[in-house]
């Protein structure tokens, strides 16, 4: 029997998903959340075989699920569950320790075979979201320039980003300014939108 933790922050999502799941004669859903945190705690408690993971939830979002699980239960495999197909995601999820990427809108009976396959120690990827990986562009920025355009918003003062960050004001809006530059946008919020758009924050 494969145990199973369940998190996802939507309660009707996750009680359909569930009971799909539990009709599966080889699976076995051990425990639910609703949030990032408690599903860890779920992990650390149950030490189930495989925890099916919402990308978007609160407290902790999937892709910081998955990284604490590897390492609190590194036997136990993620997959994470999104409704955002977005080619940068899946490069984070997998970096992140994710052995499966599913779209919500896949059937239970997809998602209870990927269950099987990252259990036996496979992993799985949406095809339509591979093909999609492969032709998506690479972030152009710089590790820091992302840092900086995490931190910036789109109306948070440059002193108090240069504070958070520990750099000069001078050396923020230098960062800002190369971020607009490469993405080609009019200005900080567009390049905000943009990096959220394409997963790269």
């Amino acid at each position: 029997m494969i145990r199973v933790v369940l998190a996802d922050d939507e309660a009707l999502i996750r009680g359909a998903v569930a009971a799909l799941l539990g009709l599966e004669p080889d699976l076995s859903i051990v425990g639910e959340a609703g949030d990032g945190p408690a599903a860890v705690e779920l992990v650390a408690a149950h030490r189930p075989d495989v925890a099916v993971v919402d990308l978007q939830m609160p407290g902790m979002t999937g892709l910081e699920v998955a990284a604490e699980i590897v390492t609190v239960h590194p036997a136990c495999a993620v997959v994470i569950l999104t409704g955002h197909s977005r080619p940068a995601l899946l490069r984070r999820a997998l970096q992140s320790g994710a052995r499966g990427f599913v779209p919500k809108g896949s059937p239970a009976s997809v998602l209870a075979d990927v269950i099987r396959r990252v259990h036996d120690g496979g992993r799985y990827v949406d095809p339509a979201l591979a093909a999609e990986a492969l032709l998506a562009p690479e972030c152009p920025l710089t590790p820091r320039e992302l840092d900086v355009l995490r931190l910036a918003g789109t109306d948070v003062p440059v002193a108090t980003i240069a504070r958070q960050a520990h750099l000069s004001t001078g050396t923020v809006r230098n960062y800002l300014a190369a971020v607009v530059a490469k993405l080609e946008v009019a200005t900080r919020a567009e390049a905000v939108a943009m990096a959220e758009e394409q997963g790269w924050l």
